[in-house]
């Protein structure tokens, strides 16, 4: 049995590029270290860092030939580049069976399984449902109704294809001892082509994670679903948020391994919520201090837990065991609205606490925050009031997002009811192009307001504390968030002056080398 894992070409995020960073895709190196120890062939290809176009990747899978070709998207932005893996997989060695994973597929299984390329959807975590089906798949009368964690169109029981019958089977628990999952199989990628920036997440830039999931519901987000514990009741899915974690002994492990074998010294944490358990920062701080590991990391990170950590003596700590780079999802300046969004967990009073603490005594310690806009009472005056809570708290970086309602949610069934989506081209998905407008405000006015947000951030003062600050993880951040702040507003001032030109500058960036 062989296995072949992928991440898709794919266009660049708005403003990055191959100088900026590519990262390593989480999700594939946790199934490879799961499909390997259970004996498994496995490879992975990263068609990013490798700049594999479709045409090289088909020639890829004709040579290695796999039984099996796996893609996991969690973004809706880059759902069309991994099921177009499938077509060509289909293509290039029409023997092997194609599995789906990730958010967005675990959350559109009907119009996925639609796609007479895609066999396989694995759903929520993948790593024992994967493994399961490989072995399955080996048998000589295959039951995959025996697998949890599964759906596939009934052609594959040997059903009329054009039925449109859908096959879910139960649930496959969640991993509750993370320890117990092989080491992610970071040797499986070229991991000398990954954090090759000069500037963002530098130097030597590489992804990990310590925990799943998250303890909030928040309305528009698709993470916690994706980790969510799952029971099938009358054929729906029924979710409980839930969060797990690695050991902080086997976390550090990971990280002197990304250390010492790849030399990746900046490490971005992807956890939904870093620093949910204060038992678990404490220790895992302890240990990176213990063993003197000289690195810069980052965390998502929830406002209220950052204050409670301050406050035990925990936070100091964490800075001094490498901790350089916040990030806390500040959303809105209306507690109301935030409440709206299933975010009740903290207020603006309790971010404006953890952004002062970070700015009093942690100056080491880049400050970036998420603002959410476009919402459904969105007007010019809320628009203020969001930039003005975004001045006040003296960020580093600022970032303007508008309200994307991603497949899955309950932001997005609520959308579809009330036909508030005016384009379903899952492309455009991309958190920088609004894809619906507020009441008072139409699409286009949202994407200005974005700008106009972000330019009333940038100062004089605020350029020169970045720039001439000493510490050097702060600086690199600022001289790369100057250089994309300066393209988007050039950017967005000559789409003002020339009518005529096209909308491009939140549109996804197709590399040159895509088709090849």
């Amino acid at each position: 049995m062989k296995l072949l894992l992928v991440h898709a070409p794919r266009p660049y995020w708005p403003f990055l590029h191959e100088q900026d960073n590519y990262l390593v895709p989480q999700s594939l190196v946790c199934l490879a270290g799961a499909t390997r120890a259970a004996g498994i062939e496995t490879r992975i290809l990263d068609c990013m860092p490798l700049k594999m176009g479709f045409r090289s990747l088909s020639r890829a899978i004709t040579d290695f030939r796999p039984d099996v070709v796996g893609v996991g998207e969690n973004h809706a932005m880059f759902a069309a580049q991994a099921r177009r893996v499938c077509a060509v997989a289909k293509q290039a060695w029409p023997r092997a069976r194609t599995v789906l994973g990730g958010a967005h597929f675990t959350n559109t299984i009907d119009e996925t399984l639609r796609d007479a390329n895609v066999d396989f959807i694995v759903l929520g975590e993948g790593e024992r449902t994967l493994v399961n089906l490989l072995r399955e798949l080996q048998q000589d009368h295959p039951a995959y109704t025996r697998v949890r964690g599964l759906a596939f169109h009934a052609r594959q029981l040997g059903d009329d294809p054009a039925s449109a019958r859908v096959v879910l089977t139960e649930p496959e628990p969640l991993v509750e001892d993370l320890d117990s999952l092989p080491e992610p199989a970071y040797d499986l990628l070229p991991m000398h082509l990954y954090g090759r920036s000069k500037y963002l997440f530098s130097p030597g830039g590489t992804t990990i994670a310590h925990g799943r999931g998250c303890s909030g519901r928040c309305s528009f987000c698709a993470f916690w679903i994706q980790m969510a514990e799952r029971k099938l009741v009358d054929g729906k899915f029924v979710l409980q948020a839930r969060w797990r974690t690695k050991s902080p002994g086997r976390t550090v492990d990971e990280v002197q391994r990304l250390l010492r074998d790849y030399g990746k010294q900046s490490l971005v944490f992807v956890d939904d919520s870093f620093n949910l358990d204060q038992k678990w920062n404490d220790a895992f701080a302890d240990e990176m201090l213990r063993r003197r590991l000289r690195t810069n990391w980052f965390g998502f990170m929830r406002a209220d837990c950052l204050v409670r950590d301050e406050k035990a003596g925990v936070l100091d700590k964490m800075v001094r065991a490498g901790l350089r780079h916040v990030c806390i999802g500040i959303e809105r300046a209306d507690d109301t609205e935030l409440a709206g969004f299933n975010k009740r967990f903290y207020s603006t009073a309790t971010t404006r606490e953890a952004f002062a603490t970070l700015r009093r005594r942690y100056p080491q310690v880049f400050r970036q925050g998420t603002f959410i806009v476009g919402v459904r009472a969105e007007t010019r005056e809320s628009l203020r009031a969001v930039t003005a809570l975004a001045q006040s708290l003296g960020l580093d970086f600022p970032a303007f997002h508008p309200l994307t309602p991603v497949p899955g949610t309950a932001l997005y069934e609520e959308a579809l009811r009330e036909g508030w989506l005016e384009t379903h081209d899952f492309s455009q998905f991309d958190w920088s192009t609004p894809v619906m407008p507020s009441r008072y405000l139409s699409r286009d006015e949202i994407e200005v307001a974005m700008d106009d947000a972000t330019r009333a951030c940038m100062s004089l003062p605020w350029l020169l504390r970045g720039l001439l600050q000493r510490h050097g993880y702060s600086r690199r951040m600022y001289i790369w968030w100057v250089y994309v702040a300066i393209k988007v507003a050039m950017t967005s001032l000559w789409q003002r002056l020339n009518p005529l030109s096209p909308r491009t500058y939140h549109r996804l960036i197709t590399p040159l080398w895509y088709e090849s």
